[in-house]
């Protein structure tokens, strides 16, 4: 009877033992899964974009040229571009030289965090933000864009100069290879994140110009003149030195020549 008791109270000491030793251990789990959650909050990494190369200041970032680059995020400073924002980036330029795999942070690019500055922050040192009424075929059939470069046509009505008293309609090329930051509220940057099978129509046309060219948009409308875009590829700098007044008088005098340079810079082309 005394040994049953003895192994009854061995097994009881046993199994209180082990029960103990589980809840210690368990408790001790407790503790390592609280302080490992609490190393990876505060070494958490996540993603962010870098430079593939060094690049100089000034440096109008492309596709190409940004990466990915995992961080633990307590050690970057500051505004980081997280790798999901990386195509805010492409067309901007950096204030700073960027060296190769270095993270790129929102002080390294022209004009910020996006929204920040809104399009203000987009506009370069001594230039202008102009607004124009354009719509249907005086935008190209809408299908200008922002970082588009375009042509501003006018069309007036000015008092004839060889019908005293009679008004006459009159083209002009008023500006050249002008940037386009915006059409209607669509700027570079809300396209970038736009569904782009998503047209937006607009009526208004915002170009970056000096200024003097804002003063003589602004007047041109004043006036009642019908402005147009012309559409320019994006290499094409080139600058028409001289382009002459377009009336009637000059339409039926001019058609046949212009005509027949065009055929010959068809024909020029089509030999080459």
């Amino acid at each position: 009877m005394k040994q049953k008791l003895i192994l009854i109270i061995s097994v009881v000491i046993g199994l209180l033992a082990a029960f103990l030793t589980r809840s210690y251990l368990a408790a001790k789990d407790k503790e390592v899964q609280r302080w490992k959650a609490e190393f990876d909050q505060k070494n958490r990494r996540i993603l962010v974009a870098a430079v593939k190369k060094d690049l100089p200041t000034g440096t109008l970032l492309a596709k190409a040229d940004i990466g990915q680059l995992s961080v633990i995020e307590t050690s970057v400073r500051g505004h980081i571009v997280k790798i999901e924002d990386y195509l805010t980036l492409i067309g901007r330029k950096t204030v700073r030289p960027l060296q190769k795999d270095s993270p790129v942070f929102w002080s390294d690019i022209e004009g910020g965090e996006p929204g920040a500055r809104g399009l203000a922050g987009d506009i370069k040192q001594r230039m202008r933000a102009v607004s124009i009424n354009v719509s249907g075929a005086a935008s190209v059939s809408g299908m200008v864009k922002p970082n588009d470069h375009v042509d501003v046509l006018g069309t007036f009505s000015f008092p004839s100069k060889t019908a005293p008293g009679e008004m006459e309609l009159v083209t002009l090329t008023i500006l050249q290879d002008v940037l386009v930051l915006a059409t209607g509220r669509e700027t570079a940057k809300s396209l970038l994140t736009a569904d782009p099978r998503a047209g937006a129509a607009f009526n208004m046309v915002t170009l970056e110009v000096t200024p003097r060219e804002a003063e003589m948009l602004a007047f041109s409308e004043q006036i009642k003149g019908r402005l147009s875009l012309a559409l320019r590829n994006p290499d094409d700098v080139y600058f028409e030195k001289t382009l002459p007044r377009v009336d009637f008088q000059m339409i039926q005098t001019e058609i046949e020549s212009l005509n027949t340079f065009r055929q010959q810079q068809l024909l020029r082309k089509r030999a080459d």
